[in-house]
């Protein structure tokens, strides 16, 4: 399994590809597009929806993970992140990638152990999982955590739904987790 991570931003996206077989994680690569921020937020929303596409073509992942917006005091700045996750995520569905998409609690839980955990300790972890000689950007990092969460959370999630197991256990979702 390829898996495509990434850290949506109307600034900065972070994106990150590794491979997975069994347990084995592989670092494939990882990058930030820079988005200009003096043009119009269409041309920047393009802008990221290019971008994205590219890195597909390029390296042809099986499945996508995307870190969710989270809700701000400023309402203003959600609706915008909301609008960079979207350019991605239209990205993602141009190529027919199926989009799994972990809070940044779920993602830092599973990589650091610690939801609340700082960018730094996340770096650190991704760096040594992955063996990569020095510490990624954050926004590279964070992509590449939220894959690193998908390889970890994403085939116990489709084991529980194929084998029925969440519905007969009263859940059908997974919450810290656990099952809800």
């Amino acid at each position: 399994m390829r898996i495509l991570g990434i850290d949506p931003g109307l600034r900065r996206t972070g994106f990150g590809i590794i491979d997975v077989q069994g347990m084995r994680l592989t670092y494939v690569g990882s990058g930030t597009i820079v988005v200009p921020t003096d043009q119009p937020l269409a041309r920047r929303l393009k802008t990221i929806l290019d971008n994205v596409r590219e890195i597909v073509e390029a390296h042809q992942p099986t499945v996508s993970a995307l870190e969710k917006v989270f809700v701000n005091t400023n309402p203003t700045s959600t609706l915008l992140l909301g609008q960079a996750r979207g350019a991605a995520m239209c990205a993602l569905a141009d190529h027919n990638l199926d989009v799994h998409e972990y809070t940044a609690l779920q993602i830092k839980k599973s990589v650091v152990g610690n939801g609340h955990a700082a960018k730094e300790q996340v770096q650190a972890m991704v760096q040594h999982l992955l063996k990569l000689s020095g510490l990624p950007s954050p926004d590279s990092a964070d992509a590449l955590a939220c894959a690193i969460c998908h390889a970890h959370v994403g085939p116990l999630t489709e084991k529980l739904k194929t084998s029925g197991a969440l519905g007969s256990l009263g859940g059908t979702r997974l919450r810290g987790g656990r099952l809800i």
